[in-house]
Parts: C-alpha cells; structure tokens; sequence
C-alpha cells in the first residue's frame, strides 16, 4: 500500500529497546529515546496500554490542516526479541495500516548518529525487526539510527547492550533530536522527502 493513499489513517511509530532503568542508556535503546522525544514534544506521557504489552502515547503532529497527522508512540515492554506481539496488538487495536508502521531502531551497518530512511526490506540480524516482520510481514517503514560496528572483537550482543560511550554521549542528544525530525518528516511529508532530507 502506498502511504499517500491513506492520508486519514493513524500511524504507529514503535521505538524498539529493552525495558527497565538497567538498559535505558543502552545502544540497543535509541528507539525508545527517540520516541520519548517524540512524546516530549507533543507534549503526552507514556502510560500502559489495556490491550498490548506496551507503553504509548496518543497525540498529533504537523500544522493545522491536510498535513496534520494522529500518531500513537509506542514502546514495546516484551524485550527486543519480542517486539512483535506489542506491536501487532497496537496495529490491530489502533486499525493502523502496516505501510503507517514506523519502527525506529538501532543499526550496526551504519556510522553512529547517521540516518537511514526506508519502507520494507530484510531485518539484517535486528531481533527487534525480525520480531516484527514475522507478524506484520515487510512492508513496514523503518527509521534506522547508526551506531557503529563494536570494536575489536566485542561481541555484537555485548557491544549494542552497553551504553552509548562518553564521547558519544556528547553528540547523543543532537543526534536522538535530528532522528526524531526524520520521523515527524515522514509522517508529515512521506518517505521521499524524508529520504532527501535525513538519509546520510
């Protein structure tokens, strides 16, 4: 389905992570960072949804008119693995098109803070993607925010479980502010645009 066909319909945008205080600052857990910003900005909280193991917030986004747009922010509270279920349960609850699903993930094949744009394609290892896809299928929009490969020999597991370093911590907030842009330009002006604008 093209996203320009159905204006009217909300649409989900999942920040993916782990919950609780111990993997907050976590790489695995800019999602979640993201879509906090995103609530911040529209001014919601995040409370715990009746109907799906997440958290999410309710709001709107974009000027006054034809290109203002209802979005739900969600965090799913399943674990990264299991990213599905929370997911699939708000689309359902919600009757979000699964071309209006944004799920906002970390990405090792990108250089940290760099941004990529896309609709569908594969999971490239992401548990939290390939959670997804296994419920909806592949043809979800995906805000892939670039955290660098683990250096020397860390495992990958280890690497994206830690906490962004010093130095990146520097940078984080300029970085979690410009990929919540990217969201807010691809709910409100599509994916080609967003895709000219943020894709680095």
């Amino acid at each position: 389905m093209d996203v320009t066909t159905d204006a009217g319909a909300p649409w989900l945008i999942a920040g993916l992570g782990n919950p609780g205080p111990e993997y907050a600052g976590n790489r695995h857990n800019v999602g979640f960072m993201v879509v906090d910003l995103l609530a911040e900005r529209i001014g919601g909280r995040f409370k715990r949804h009746g109907k799906a193991q997440a958290q999410v917030v309710e709001g709107r986004v974009g000027p006054p008119g034809p290109l203002n747009r209802r979005v739900i922010l969600a965090k799913p509270l399943s674990y990264m693995n299991l990213s599905g279920g929370p997911v699939t349960a708000l689309r359902d609850f919600y009757k979000v098109p699964v071309a209006n699903v944004v799920a906002v993930h970390d990405e090792l094949d990108i250089d940290y803070g760099a941004l990529r744009l896309k609709l569908g394609g594969g999971d490239n290892g992401h548990n939290g993607l390939k959670s997804i896809t296994k419920a909806l299928g592949s043809d979800y929009h995906r805000v892939r925010f670039g955290i660098g490969r683990p250096p020397g020999r860390m495992p990958v597991a280890d690497f994206v479980l830690r906490d962004f370093s010093s130095s990146e911590r520097k940078e984080l907030g300029y970085f979690v502010d410009r990929a919540a842009d990217a969201v807010e330009c691809l709910v409100i002006e599509g994916l080609e645009r967003a895709q000219g604008t943020y894709n680095s």
